[in-house]
């Protein structure tokens, strides 16, 4: 079969399940990951900035001169970096919400790496499995994607 003709056919079968199975699908995902942004790696922040405040983002932190800025657009939260890493990369925070604000329940960083681990999923780099605060691991999809998984509060 065609791609094309799976896709139809995939997208025929979502539209003939009721929207609210769907809804209730998507809002519990199987493992918890946290706020999701996506960590740019530019060439002239200066010149990134300009560009997605045009798209009407505003930053919401960071530090131009260290070279790393935290941009937001509605529930849409972007990360430029320059000269930090060589690629994009996916961005998950547990413990955050979508306003950087701590979560009063969320699964731990070490959890996380764990389970992950348990999948058969190779790590980049892990966090110490010991440790109660903020920690953080990477690893790869099978097309390269890289995906950080960045706690900055301390487990519950």
């Amino acid at each position: 079969m065609k791609p094309f003709f799976l896709l139809i056919l995939f997208l025929s079968g979502c539209a003939n399940q009721p929207t609210s199975q769907l809804k209730q699908e998507a809002e519990k995902p199987a493992m918890e990951l946290g706020n999701f942004s996506v960590s740019l790696a530019v060439k002239d922040i200066a010149e990134s900035r300009k560009f997605y405040e045009k798209l009407g983002f505003a930053v919401r932190g960071g530090d131009q001169q260290q070279n790393w800025l935290v941009l937001q657009n509605g529930s849409t939260i972007i990360g430029l970096f320059q000269g930090m890493f060589e690629q994009n990369i996916m961005t998950f925070n547990p413990g955050w919400d979508n306003d950087g604000e701590q979560l009063p329940a969320f699964t731990d960083v070490r959890h996380l790496q764990k389970t992950i681990k348990a999948k058969g999923i190779k790590l980049l780099t892990e966090t110490d499995e010991s440790g109660r605060g903020p920690g953080f691991f990477m690893l790869e999809d099978p097309d390269g994607n890289q995906i950080l998984i960045d706690q900055h509060v301390p487990a519950l």
